[in-house]
């Protein structure tokens, strides 16, 4: 279903887990697509993967977030290289745990700038162009640690909040140009990171899960296409949780 057909993306935190789905999804329903990673393997290996399937859909980009200058200086090529800007993507996301008597200044900033301030200079990159365009969508991936918190991991709870909030602020601010501002909640997805967790572990986290199992990266990314679709242009300032019931 071509939905997107003739929009343009840009996807942070592309080079692999949810944001490659959610690339690979926007692709798929039409969208050309801006592929960034912090690395040029990474956003390259994605971006040819989706070019095998979608002749031309996408570009890669070796972008750090967290620095300003250069998501700016990156921001300008992008436009350059498609013309515009349609889909804002925040995916880009790390983690720093340990607790927080012991959690170093360093452990702090660095979630904090790419978490955070990554989605902040991502936005300030495309924000006039996004303004001009007539299905401006901006789509925020926090988590739901950002609604309840965690032990163990009072940064990354604070940086995924703090998107919350400032997707709340957005959407007002942008509204009157008719571009919407949500974010999607994740629960616990299948990727690297759920796969380093033992046998154990992963029976317990199910436990607490209505759903009884973790999430698809699919899941997030089939909610990221609606978002981005006209059949969503009513929906903004949100919090959407994909969590299989957990936060309920």
């Amino acid at each position: 279903m071509q939905c997107l057909k003739d929009r343009i993306a840009v996807v942070t935190g592309a080079g692999r887990g949810i944001g490659e789905t959610i690339a690979r999804t926007l692709a798929a329903a039409g969208a050309k697509v801006a592929v960034v990673s912090r690395t040029e393997a990474n956003s390259a290996k994605v971006a040819d993967a989706i070019n095998a399937e979608f002749p031309g859909a996408a570009k890669p980009y070796a972008v750090d977030v967290a620095d300003f200058a250069a998501t700016q200086e990156a921001g300008k090529q992008i436009l350059a290289d498609f013309g515009g800007i349609d889909i804002i993507v925040n995916n880009a996301g790390i983690t720093r745990d340990g607790l927080f008597l012991r959690m170093k200044e360093d452990d702090w900033d660095t979630v904090l700038d790419v978490n955070l301030k990554g989605a902040f200079n991502t936005v300030k990159a495309f924000s006039k162009q996004i303004l001009r365009s007539k299905a401006g969508r901006i789509i925020n991936i926090s988590s739901v640690i950002g609604l309840m918190g965690n032990a163990g991991q009072t940064n990354y709870a604070a940086s995924k909040a703090g998107l919350i909030g400032m997707n709340k602020s957005l959407a007002r601010e942008f509204a009157s140009r008719g571009v919407t501002a949500n974010t999607i909640c994740p629960g616990f997805i299948v990727t690297d990171m759920t796969d380093e967790l033992t046998e154990d572990m992963q029976n317990q986290i199910k436990s607490g899960i209505p759903l009884a199992s973790f999430g698809q990266t699919e899941d997030i990314a089939n909610t990221v296409r609606f978002l981005a679709s006209d059949e969503a242009r009513y929906i903004t300032g949100q919090t959407i949780a994909v969590d299989g019931g957990m936060t309920m």
